[in-house]
């Protein structure tokens, strides 16, 4: 094993799209299990101790687990159809990172773990960051293990088909007051370091407040021939009112985001009338603006679904507030890697629900491209490994 550029080709052919192109990796599905069986054995080579925790993240450890450890990592599941970078470059850095410290004859004086967090991106059972919001207990394990995919699989029998018991998903207190300081490396999904000279890497300063809502519209299914439009009870009408208001709302919010990405009409015959619609809301502003922002968006469904003779309901599925990673954490890292420059970002991390908990950052990789979530991802070879040295910079410092 060599750079994180090697090691993120060994795997580029694991959870191939063909049909969105990128990759598609859920977890516990079949590529999400090549991938951490890959880790498994990439970290095992390494000289590291590879456990599996009650929420199925993977820990692998330099030294005895144990308080005050120097924790780094990502995690290996994807949107669908999501780029290469998104989640492994991270974790392939923090590897190749503790390899070279190893040949180096680097012995850590306090536990070091590179960590693969679970469900990260939400793309199997719909709720961002799973995994470290489990672990610190950000969402009720009841209601994890309810969580459906698109299969109508709840989160529990995947987990016990994962081999993990589903009745002891939830808070892990032990585990998390192991961790000292957490750095997560990370592509930039956005083009602020492509836009300045000669910035390939960034430390992080804040992560803006976000959330997810499911807004589920009834109506009556119907033949799209022998309904007169005077009949019907159409939910897609509804459905269709709210893409456009999210667009509409959010553009009179400074620095909001809100995203219709996902909708889903049942029974989906190209000849029949909807009788239930689902979508789901992604909505981001920073400071306290999500929720009302949300909350009229919500109030032009339920006047289009009045008007249609349908019904609304809007559950929200998660939500964060603002995140401002450690001062004193992010100054070190930035002091350490030479003045980088301190990047924001509307895109949600594990380090950012670790954030409330212990000291944590990020250092962000140039992306030329700007574009994430999409298989135009990119990072050059040269920015990837520039990365890893960051990362290998920093973890050695924080280990002494």
């Amino acid at each position: 094993m060599s750079g994180t550029q090697t090691l993120l080709d060994e795997i580029a052919g694991v959870g191939a799209d063909p049909a969105r192109g990128g990759y598609s990796r859920h977890v516990f599905d079949h590529a999400e299990t090549q991938l951490r069986e890959w880790f498994t054995e990439r970290a095992t080579g390494a000289g590291l101790e590879v456990e599996t925790d009650r929420n199925g993240n993977l820990w692998a450890w330099w030294g005895t687990p144990g308080p005050d450890a120097v924790v780094t990592g990502s995690h290996l599941d994807s949107v669908p159809g999501g780029g290469a970078f998104d989640g492994p470059l991270g974790v392939a850095s923090a590897l190749a990172a503790v390899r070279a410290l190893r040949e180096r004859g680097v012995t850590p004086a306090r536990p070091l773990a590179v960590v693969v967090f679970a469900e990260e991106e939400g793309g199997r059972f719909g709720v961002p960051c799973l995994g470290s919001r489990l672990l610190t207990g950000a969402i009720d394990p009841d209601k994890a293990r309810r969580l459906r995919d698109p299969d109508g699989v709840t989160l529990a029998e995947a987990a016990a088909g994962a081999g993990l018991d589903p009745a002891r998903l939830g808070p892990d207190p032990e585990r998390l007051g192991r961790i000292g300081r957490f750095v997560e490396l990370h592509v930039e999904q956005g083009r602020a370091l492509a836009d300045l000279d000669d910035a390939p890497i960034a430390v992080g300063s804040t992560v803006i407040a976000h959330g997810r809502w499911r807004f589920s519209f009834a109506g009556q299914g119907n033949h799209a021939g022998a309904t007169l439009l005077a009949d019907r009870r159409d939910p897609m009408l509804p459905a269709a009112a709210v893409v456009a208001a999210a667009r509409r709302v959010a553009a009179t919010v400074p620095q909001a985001r809100a995203t219709v990405g996902r909708l889903v009409p049942r029974p989906g015959g190209t000849n029949v009338i909807a009788s239930t619609v689902d979508l789901w809301l992604d909505a981001r502003v920073p400071g306290e603006g999500v929720h009302p922002m949300v909350a009229e968006i919500a109030e032009a469904a339920r006047a289009a679904a009045e008007d249609e003779g349908c019904t609304v309901t809007v559950t929200e599925e998660s939500s964060s507030g603002d995140v401002t990673f450690d001062p004193a954490l992010r100054d070190e890292l930035g002091a350490l890697l030479g003045g980088v420059p301190e990047l924001p970002t509307g895109a949600g991390h594990d380090a950012a629900i670790l954030a409330g908990h212990v000291p944590s950052a990020m250092l962000y990789v140039r992306n030329p491209t700007g574009i994430s979530h999409a298989p135009e991802e990119f990072a050059e070879a040269a920015d990837v490994e520039r990365g890893g040295a960051a990362l290998r910079t920093v973890l050695e410092r924080l280990c002494r």
